[in-house]
């Protein structure tokens, strides 16, 4: 058996699955396995929490860290194994307390033996001890391939499901955080968790657990959209400098814009500037955010150039959320974490305590001994196309439309990564023509948004409506735009070309399949967990594709195709 086995983001190794010492993304093995370990209690948890659930027992703090955990193992989140093993202590402690309430509610309820049990070993099982060595002892028996006789299209729909869910838990911690409430995504991340255990439920019934995981997915998704506008206003059409100001600087990465609200505070008046780098970049369209004239602009690009943009920034980092990368000595004694992130080593800040701020004072401090950072390029990019500024200009669109001003539109959303082949979403932006606009969302927009694409008629051909988090807003404007015309969704001028990463990518395509969208272009390569019999079902169900050459894939597109 292989020391670990991953294959849950797009880099992995040979397109197939990272094994032995580490993955590509830089994970360890221990860290990998610990990672699966967490997975197999957090069904326990589930478990006990839709059986609970049936008789009225609920634990709030129990639904709340499933998404929590599930989101540090999100790829590039958390590579800190001392981490893990107290995500791991949490989760056999709250899935105990959970199963002690619901065995007296069934006792109560019911009575008899069956209150009694304790059901299946990841509902039960209990270490020996919080060493590593024990509790990596146990993950080599709970990872993916520890079950060679199962089928291998259950397994990548069990897979398929698990890491949409990890996608919908990042965005439904960013929502918990930033004040959104629904109650029911948590439950259903429990009930779809418990899914993936059932011996019972083949293909077509986990297929149907794949749809509904694309439909919380897009509750997930209005949630955090729902939650961040209302504390910090909808994002306005903004132009973001991408240059430097001499003094010391906080370079802020990740995805939280609760963190980078409160560390703004707390630097007001210290004479730090604050700079925003990969997806953080769309929060300086929020009014509520960018109103510190501290908030000065962004820096660098996206997420896999981090070591060296960190390197030049010189001053002190913080990342919030995922999207970090084996840290360089260079920059090591700069770097902070915080919330779900992690890296052995390096400074963690954290949680806020209820009614209180997180503490960046040491963040802080160590930003005031720094030298200014270097300047990588200069100028400005615009942001900040969210749905409510482009359904606010939707009479102008239109009519761009039927003037045939603006002959398609093309969804160029998701993640970017380190491999080569991802200069085809360059080349693609290139070779569009002009009467194109390209919708995105994502760090994908790296590739292109600084091309100069122009305009038509006053709109941007690069409508950036912001994070990954943010893809609902593609979904609201082209459901707008369908109502506006009294057509389908697949029946408007409308492509989409999706470049995906890790899982956040996962649960967007999940929510685009859920809602009927076809000819969806997914690239640079399918994802290794689909079984070829799941792919084929894929593209039959949705007319799912690989993307292909640039010339003939722009062409399609143009075509309708």
């Amino acid at each position: 058996m292989p020391e670990m086995f991953c294959y849950q983001c797009q880099e992995t190794l040979q397109n197939t699955g990272c094994v032995r010492r580490g993955g590509v993304c830089g994970k360890s093995a221990d860290v990998s396995n610990l990672q699966d370990l967490l997975i197999y209690l957090l069904k326990g948890i589930s478990f006990w929490g839709t059986r609970g659930r049936d008789m009225g027992v609920v634990s709030p703090e129990a639904d709340l860290f499933v998404a929590q955990a599930l989101f540090a193992t999100i790829t590039n989140a958390n590579f800190d194994p001392a981490r893990f093993v107290e995500l791991i202590k949490k989760a056999i402690s709250l899935r105990d307390a959970l199963r002690e309430r619901a065995q007296a509610a069934c006792f109560e309820q019911h009575g008899g033996d069956p209150c009694r049990s304790s059901g299946p070993d990841w509902a039960g099982w209990h270490p020996a001890d919080y060493s590593l060595e024990t509790l990596l002892e146990k993950s080599l028996t709970v990872g993916i391939m520890s079950d060679p006789e199962l089928d291998p299209d259950v397994r990548s729909l069990r897979e398929l499901i698990i890491y949409g869910l990890k996608g919908m838990a990042a965005y439904t911690e960013h929502a918990y955080v930033a004040g959104g409430r629904d109650d029911s995504v948590l439950a259903f991340m429990q009930e779809a968790l418990e899914a993936t255990t059932r011996a019972d439920l083949g293909v077509e019934g986990l297929l149907e657990v794949v749809q509904r995981t694309g439909e919380f997915g897009i509750k997930a998704m209005a949630l955090l959209d729902s939650a961040n506008t209302n504390r910090y206003g909808h994002p306005e059409p903004t132009q973001v400098s991408i240059g430097v100001r001499p003094g010391p600087g906080i370079l802020v990465s990740g995805h939280d814009l609760v963190d980078l609200d409160e560390l703004l505070q707390q630097t007001e008046g210290t004479g730090i500037n604050v700079y925003t780098h990969g997806e953080m970049l769309p929060t300086n369209a929020y009014p509520g955010l960018k109103k510190y004239p501290h908030l000065v602009g962004n820096y660098g690009g996206a997420w896999w150039q981090q070591s060296k943009e960190f390197d030049s920034f010189n001053g002190a980092i913080l990342m919030t959320t995922n999207c970090i990368t084996p840290v360089r000595e260079s920059y090591r004694d700069r770097i902070f974490t915080t919330g779900m992130a992690g890296y052995a080593g390096i400074p963690h800040i954290a949680d806020r305590e209820p009614g209180k701020q997180k503490d960046f004072s040491s963040l802080i401090a160590r930003a005031k001994t720094c030298a200014s950072p270097l300047e990588l390029e200069s100028g400005t990019i615009p942001i900040g196309f969210a749905h409510n500024t482009v359904l606010s200009a939707a009479d102008k669109v239109i009519e761009a439309v039927k003037s045939g001003a603006i002959k398609r539109f093309v969804v160029m959303g998701g993640c970017d990564g380190r491999q080569k082949e991802r200069d085809y979403f360059t080349q693609v932006a290139r070779a569009l023509p002009e009467d194109t606009i390209i919708l995105t969302a994502g760090c994908a927009k790296y590739r292109y948004n600084k091309l100069g694409l122009g305009e038509i008629a006053g709109i941007p051909r690069v409508l950036d409506a912001g994070q990954c988090n943010d893809s609902y807003s593609l979904i609201v404007i082209a459901q707008a735009l369908a109502q506006a015309f009294g057509v389908s969704v697949n029946e408007l001028p409308l492509s989409y070309d999706i470049a995906w990463y890790e899982q956040k990518a996962v649960i967007v395509l999940l929510a685009l399949l859920a809602l009927g969208i076809r000819k969806i272009r997914l690239g640079p390569t399918l994802p290794a967990f689909l079984s070829p019999n799941v792919v084929d079902v894929l593209v039959k169900a949705y007319d799912l594709k690989p993307i292909g050459s640039v010339e003939e894939d722009v062409q399609a597109m143009l075509a309708g195709n």
